[in-house]
Order: structure tokens, then sequence, then C-alpha cells
């Protein structure tokens, strides 16, 4: 049985409305883990536990054997400070657990890491994800932007898997991927391997950091920078169980 740990692809939203002279606010919360849990789930084989963004500080594991119990640590558009800036810290002015040095640990231990492209992953929007210089990017195969990294790709853009013969894109290097409509623009480490790409930038990029693997994989795992029709599309349901079962090394 395989265990991956999940963190991110949830948002809180504040709305005001103006009717003429009327004015009132309301908020709500989403979740879009929808697509990614049932592909990963799919085999029966692999457990996904989920935290939400506004839950880390809550629930992430405190400790490196906490932590060791996930085959796979994944992080998809949740920003770094919401590892490095705990309210204990910021408010309190306590010393906290610094989260990115423990996944750090846990991966040179045999432990696997996947960053998943975003808004808030890599550097996003404006910078705002702010995980360069981080130890993320240290263990990860690629190098990140100093601002704004986002590809908006309105047109779509299909990614081309460069390396057919690895496990992770067993049954897909030969299959017609679907169009993104976005992606973080990352710089391959000459240690990375290169799997798939749109155009001249990485698409899904791995590497060994001690005795664990990490991934970069540069667009959503949900919409809008991938549609619906990517989501659905059988070979997401095969790249992420490829994926899991190649960084877990069982």
């Amino acid at each position: 049985m395989y265990k991956v740990l999940f963190i991110g692809e949830s948002w809180m939203v504040h709305v005001q409305e103006t009717k003429g002279f009327d004015v009132f606010t309301y908020d709500y919360y989403e979740e879009a883990v929808d697509y990614i849990r049932s592909a990963i789930t799919s085999s029966g084989e692999m457990e996904f536990v989920h935290i939400p963004s506004h839950r880390l500080e809550l629930d992430f594991p405190q400790t490196l054997e906490e932590l060791s119990q996930y085959d796979v640590v994944m992080v998809s558009d949740c920003g770094a400070n919401t590892f490095n800036l705990p309210m204990n810290t910021f408010m309190r002015l306590n010393q906290c657990v610094n989260k990115l040095e423990l996944i750090r640990e846990y991966v040179a231990g045999g432990g696997a890491f996947v960053m998943i492209g975003g808004y808030l992953t890599f550097q996003g929007i404006q910078a705002r994800g702010a995980w360069k210089n981080t130890p993320a990017e240290e263990i990860l195969p690629v190098e990140l932007l100093i601002g704004d990294d986002r590809m908006e790709r309105c047109q779509g853009v299909t990614p081309q898997v460069v390396v057919k013969d690895h496990p992770v894109m067993a049954g897909l290097g030969d299959a017609q991927w679907p169009a993104v409509l976005g992606y973080n623009r990352l710089i391959p480490k000459k240690e990375a391997q290169v799997l798939a790409k749109i155009g001249d930038d990485p698409f899904v990029a791995v590497m060994d950091y001690g005795k664990g693997r990490t991934c970069a994989y540069a667009t959503d795992c949900a919409p809008h920078w991938s549609p619906v029709e990517f989501c659905t599309w059988e070979g997401y349901t095969t790249f992420w169980n490829n994926l899991v079962r190649w960084l877990a090394q069982k």
C-alpha cells in the first residue's frame, strides 16, 4: 500500500456584491482535489491524505518519524509562507519546526517530494509562491525564476514526452496528450532528467536527492491550467499512478 500526503488545492473566497445602494458580502470555501484524489486512489493500492492549506499548521507532521509514514509528499498551489510563517511564530513569537527543512531531511533519507504547478507553487503569480531559495528548491530537479514564472497559454499548448522509456511515462510516450492552458516556467538542474516538455521548458522533471526522489510537475492538477479534458483523460490517471510508484521506490 502506498500512502500519499497531499497539501494544498484549497482556498477561501470573500465576495462583495453591490446592487444599487445596497452592498453585502459573503464567503465560501472550495477544494480542487477530486481529480487527483480519484486518479491516485483508482488502483486501490494508494491512500490519499489531504491537508488543505489553512490546516497545514495544525495537521502537518511535526517529526521525521511522523512524516516518514508517507511514501510521497505532494504540494500543489500552496505558498512557502504557509509553511514558513506559522501563526504560532508570527503571532505568538514561538519557535516552531521548520517544515521545509523537515521535508528536505525526509527526502534525503529516502522519501519523495512532488511540487505541482499553480499560482502559489514554484514562484507563481507576482512571485507570491515565494519558493525561491527555500529547502524545497534545493531538493527539486529545477531552479526557480526570481519573479513571476507563469506562462499563461489561453490558446492551449500540448506537452511532449521526450523520454518514452522512463517508468513514469509507461503507456504515455506515444499518447496524444490534451492541451493545458498554462504552466510555471522552470530551469532544469544538470542532475535532473526532463521527461516531458512544453517547447523548450520542462513539463515533468525528476531527480534523485540523497536516498530519495523528487519531481517538478509544471502545471496544475486541476482547472484552470489543466482543463476538464486533461483531468479526465485516461493518461492523467496513468501518469499519477506511475509517478507515485516510481518515486516511492517500492
